[in-house]
């Protein structure tokens, strides 16, 4: 730019600490960069307009760049993660960026040198470890999806950074949507390249994805096992099971992230777990949503089934049940072993409720090791380890005294919490309780959290910080008692330090053998004389170090017990889920017994048995009204042999038939995931697969129709229902014509008995259905009943075999507030057509209105009222009006 002369200016350089800033800056153009400097994390440039906007902080602006002001904007660090939060739920990603030496140490650099600063951290959705930003009672999944050579096959690697947790399996790429919404994920790691598949897209608009794009050299098969390998410090992989190629490239894009966010920090996770395709019972999204089991159609958590029925007391245990809800179990023995836990639980109340109040202050064991192992850790997180094992030890001394017989899958979980079996264990417990204050800091570095007593030189810097006046005072008693000077003082000022303070007069014997062997002189003032001695220098240095000894001594033994806890990582992660399956396995016993729920009995053959079986939300719902619910029964069975497979269902609006679907649906999640049931009995043999199609809306942001999502979810059912799915369908077709739908709902019953074959309720207010159940071998018909009462429709919310005689649609319009005027003509014309159907051509439609008018206002007035008409009310006495009330009730 020319100045006033014409000459032109060049760029002035940035500054070395803009210079400094810009350099950290390049590396991480994507995320937020937090710049520490002093108390403060700056931002600058767009990064502190984007973060005034979210956080709603000031923005100012420091020095210029390229002629310009730079914006600026700043957090206080100690309240940072606050801050942290609102950037990351507003979708950012943040780069922490420390100071990682102190000014003076720069200044030995020279006088001009800068603090020396690097990227520490990289904070993003699937990466937070720190409670304050983290739900307790919910897990979080930072998952890498890869897919092999010509997208034949697909992998995933997940893991929860907050707890360790490493996961890795793979499937069919169909199956994306449905295998990643059984995961709580936070960001979801794609290569550039395997964006743009079609079916990831479905994925990220169905599942709203928070999707993080990586470079496709990220995802390498071979990287991704050198990378394992390095990890967990191993030579060959054998141990944790045969990767394929995708797992692996899987495994080498979730670990290159993980490298690249904790700036370059060693990744802790526990060994990955290989969970085989088919392990789980598969529920698609749209079933998920149907359903309601983790999330409502809110978004929230409230009035979902996990919500329901959770009684964990603990985080850990909250998680875990979760998960299982998430992804119910297929394998029978794992689901009896659960089964098991609870029946021991239900039979040993005393010793359910003991266990129970243990728990109750048990910290969340998981999170805190992982926070302790990844450098995040604080002095509460240590007291949270201690504490967590206390508890584990007291439930078992709890099952002890009882002297009962626990199953398999209990006993697994008290040996893990047994101390006395892990001596390491049991002495790191002990030297917690013993080495840990009652009040603790959340960070090391503020010091103050090891007891008294535990460490000597600690304890002795301490004594000399708290003792430093006692010890001052007796040193000027010896030294005037020496000098013979009762004036004589010890002070401190910034400059001198600690120093001996004389009035002038006595001066000159201290200046003198043999008293100026001991006293320096320092200083002369017009009044005063200032000496020091070498044991007053020793102390004073003494005395000033001993803050810094003290914290650095505390963070020393900090360290120590850091390293223990990475050393005894495996057997705490193990009590870790012990504590987690104790605390399911007796909330699960809690709620069993509060709804009367019942131990499933799995069966080879492709059942469902149920009597006085219960929607356990709805019932909850009611039950805080005061009302009950009517269990009803219901029996299928896929080979036709016991029951029929597919049962047709009808009634009114209102009278419950979504629920009586939901109900069934709901107990296969219940009883895969290892719940009992709210029933009297249930015989279940087991799904792969449940589908649900029972409501719908539009899809707008999809250009989809409310009966395009209708036809989507129910093609998705007749393609992929096998013999052993179960499926329940709610009023399909009613979208489009009635002639239209009806001959999709037709055909859609015929496909589930004739070629799914699968169990199945099918709902719908289209009668000329219920004749397939003479047609079709192994269909039934089931109907909810409701009945007239006074010109009203009381539903009575109970099954029974049979098609319902009628909808009793213009009823519940009726109930719904429909005005009389409609209701009127609803009835008018549904007598036509009940008369004679093939009328609905020939009906008068567009002069309905004028007809209906001329019915209301033709009608004779009825006697009643035109006796009120010639009644004057002023002039009636008590009396006559009474006896004018019997007159009218005998008129009408």
């Amino acid at each position: 730019m020319p100045d006033s002369a014409g000459k032109i200016k060049k760029p002035k350089a940035p500054t070395p600490f803009m210079a400094q800033y810009l350099a950290i800056k390049a590396q991480h153009e994507d995320a937020l960069l937090f710049f520490r400097m002093g108390d403060f994390y700056e931002l600058f440039f767009e990064d502190a307009v984007r973060a005034a906007e979210i956080l709603d902080i000031t923005l100012t602006a420091r020095g210029e760049h390229d002629g310009e002001p730079i914006p600026m904007a700043g957090v206080p660090y100690h309240a940072a993660e606050g801050y942290l939060a609102r950037l990351i739920k507003a979708g950012e990603r943040v780069a922490v960026c420390e100071q990682t030496e102190s000014p003076a140490e720069a200044k030995k650099r020279g006088s001009k040198a800068i603090v020396n600063r690097e990227i520490v951290r990289i904070v993003t959705p699937g990466t937070i470890t720190e409670d304050s930003l983290l739900p307790a009672r919910q897990g979080q999944a930072l998952i890498a999806i890869a897919f092999g050579a010509g997208g034949a096959e697909a992998a995933f690697a997940a893991c929860d950074v907050s707890t360790g947790y490493f996961e890795v399996r793979g499937f069919a790429p169909e199956a994306l949507s449905e295998t990643l919404s059984a995961l709580p994920i936070k960001e979801c790691l794609v290569t550039e390249r395997d964006a743009e598949r079609p079916l990831v897209s479905l994925a990220e608009d169905a599942l709203k994805l928070p999707i993080t794009y990586r470079p496709n050299s990220a995802a390498n098969a071979k990287s991704g096992e050198r990378m394992l390998k390095e990890t967990f410090q191993v030579a060959a992989l054998d141990a944790f099971g045969l990767f394929s190629k995708t797992e692996l490239a899987a495994c080498g894009l979730l670990l290159d992230y993980l490298s690249l966010t904790q700036a370059g920090a060693e990744i802790r996770l526990d060994p990955p777990k290989r969970s085989a395709g088919g392990s789980a019972l598969s529920i698609d999204p749209a079933t998920r949503a149907s359903l309601e089991i983790d999330v409502g159609l809110n978004g929230a958590r409230h009035g979902t089934l996990l919500a329901t029925v959770d009684r964990t007391l603990t985080s850990p245990g909250a998680r875990m049940l979760a998960a299982r809800l998430a992804r119910p179990e297929t394998d029978a023995d794992t689901i009896t072993a659960r089964y098991d836990a609870i029946e021991y639980f239900l039979a040993n109340e005393h010793l359910r409720e003991a266990i129970r109040a243990r728990l109750k202050s048990a910290p969340d064991l998981e999170r805190a090791r992982s926070r302790i192992r990844l450098g995040r850790g604080g002095p509460r997180d240590l007291a949270a380890i201690g504490a967590a094992l206390k508890a584990g030890e007291e439930a078992v001394a709890e099952a002890a005294r009882a002297q009962t017989n626990p199953p398999h899958l209990i006993e697994a979980t008290l040996q893990a919490l047994t101390l006395s079996n892990q001596p390491d264990v049991a002495a790191l417990v002990s030297d917690l309780g013993r080495a840990l204050s009652d009040e603790l800091p959340t960070l090391a570095r503020d010091g103050g959290f090891i007891a008294p007593g535990w460490d000597a030189a600690l304890d002795e810097a301490r004594n000399l910080k708290s003792d430093s006046r006692r010890i001052i005072a007796e040193l000027q008693t010896r030294y005037a008692d020496q000098t013979g000077i009762s004036a004589l003082k010890i002070k401190f000022n910034n400059v001198l330090g600690y120093f001996i303070d004389v009035p002038a007069r006595h001066a000159d014997p201290m200046m003198k053998a043999p008293l100026a062997e001991t006293f320096i002189h320092r200083q002369t003032l017009a009044s005063n004389v200032r000496f020091s001695t070498s044991d007053l220098s020793e102390l004073a240095g003494k005395i000033s170090r001993a803050d810094d000894i003290a914290k650095g001594r505390e963070l020393a033994i900090f360290e120590t017990f850091c390293a223990r806890v990475e050393t005894l990582s495996m057997p705490l992660s193990e009590a870790a889920e012990a504590l987690a399956e104790l605390d399911t396995a007796s909330a699960n016993a809690e709620w069993a017994s509060e709804t009367a729920a019942t131990r499933p009995h799995l069966s080879e053959d492709p059942v469902f048995t149920a009597k006085g079986l219960r929607h356990p939300v709805v019932e909850a719902a009611l039950r805080k009204q005061g009302d009950g619910f009517t269990a009803n029964d219901t029996e299928l069975d896929a080979s036709g042999e016991q029951a029929p497979r597919l049962a047709l269902v009808t009634g009114p609006n209102m009278a419950g038939k979504s629920t009586y679907l939901r109900q069934a649906c709901l107990a296969v999640i219940l009883a895969q995931a290892g719940l009992f049931v709210p029933a009297r009995r249930l015989t279940l043999g087991l799904a792969d697969r449940v589908f649900s199609r029972v409501g719908a809306s539009d899809d707008l942001s999809r250009g989809r129709s409310t009966f395009m999502v209708e036809m989507v979810e129910t093609a998705a059912i007749l393609t992929q229902a096998t013999q052993n799915s179960f499926v329940i369908l709610d009023e399909v077709g009613r979208g489009t014509s009635t002639y239209d739908g009806l001959a999709i709902a037709w055909a859609a019953v015929e496909h589930l008995h004739n070629t799914n074959k699968c169990r199945a309720l099918f709902a719908t207010h289209y009668h000329e259905l219920t004749n397939l159940a003479d047609d079709l071998p192994s269909a039934t018909n089931l109907s909810l009943r409701a009945k007239e009462w006074k010109d009203d429709l009381v539903f009575l919310h109970d099954v029974q075999p049979g098609a319902a005689d009628r909808s009793y649609g213009v009823q519940v319009a009726k109930l719904a507030g429909l005005p009389g005027k409609a209701v009127r003509r609803a009835e008018q014309v549904l007598k036509k057509l009940e008369a004679a159907p093939d009328a609905v051509d020939t009906l008068p439609l567009f002069a309905a209105a004028a007809e209906e008018e001329e019915i209301v206002t033709t009608d004779a007035p009825h006697p009643a009222l035109e006796f009120l008409q010639s009644i004057d009310p002023d002039s009636l006495s008590p009396r006559e009006a009474l006896d004018l009330i019997y007159k009218l009730k005998d008129q009408t």
